[in-house]
Parts: C-alpha cells; structure tokens; sequence
C-alpha cells in the first residue's frame, strides 16, 4: 500500500500550474505514466490521488447499490468535479479553475499527505486548521484511537 510522507508548501501560477515537489514525486513511481486524479474533498479543499489509488475507489463505489437514493447522491457528490491531472515536460499539473474555486485555492498552496492521497489546502485555510488544534489533543486520540485494541466484550 502506498504510504506518502509530508507536508509542502507550493505556489500555483496565474494558470492554475503547481509545481509537484521533487521529493514527493518520488513517492509516486510511475506518476508520468499513470496520472493522477484531483478531486473535491469533503472540507473546502482538493484531493490528488494517484490514478491507480483512485480506480480502487471507484471499484468499490460501484459495488454500492445505486438504486437506494443515498449512495447515488453520495457517488454524485463524491465524484463531481474529478479531473485527470497529467504532468507536462517541466512536472507541473495543472489544477482546473472549478476545482480551485471550490477549494478557494490560489497563489500559496499546501499539499498534505495522508496515506495514499494528497490533500490540496489554500496556505490560510490550512494554517487557520492547525491553529485549531484540539486543547487536548491526547483525548481525542483516546476517543479516535483507544478502543481499537479493546476486546470486544462490552470493556
């Protein structure tokens, strides 16, 4: 399983282009061949996944049944606005204007990673989500974390 690594802070230019780190495109094997997929994510920013990461979830939305109402809106939502991302010459992508606009992304970029994808967050919106940090933030990894090795019989 792909585990990327990192916290970078990057710059679009007037066309959308960002510059994708050297130390980070070299996490992703293959990434000139491959593609990438940018997509919506669920708070005001974007998410770049690798197009083989992204194919895997798209294999299992279509396992969801589709003729409940809930999953459609969801697999709508979910993948409104997905974009193939492919590098040019100098290891730039170029990020489409809906996407950005959404995310509010423009100028000072950061690119987060989590597992297998990158988050794409606007410099200010990312700094003020830190600066949020829970007051105790080892209660909430007890909350999140804890009961993962709890047996299951009610203790």
């Amino acid at each position: 399983m792909l585990q990327l690594l990192g916290e970078f802070d990057c710059k679009l230019d007037a066309k959308g282009r960002m510059m994708v780190p050297s130390s980070l495109k070299k996490q992703l094997p293959n990434v000139e061949q491959e593609g990438l997929v940018v997509n919506r994510g669920f708070e005001k920013h974007l998410v770049i996944y690798p197009k083989k990461v992204w194919q895997e979830i798209v294999d299992e939305l279509s396992k969801l049944n589709q003729y409940e109402k809930k999953t459609r809106e969801f697999i709508r939502f979910f993948t409104r606005g997905a974009t193939e991302l492919t590098l040019d010459a100098s290891g730039r992508v170029l990020l489409p204007k809906s996407l950005m606009e959404f995310a509010g992304v423009e100028g000072e970029v950061v690119l987060a990673c989590q597992f297998n994808k990158i988050e794409v967050w606007s410099k200010a919106a990312y700094d003020a989500l830190l600066d949020n940090e829970p007051e105790n933030f080892a209660n909430l990894a007890e909350e999140v974390m804890g009961t993962k090795n709890r047996v299951e019989d009610g203790k």
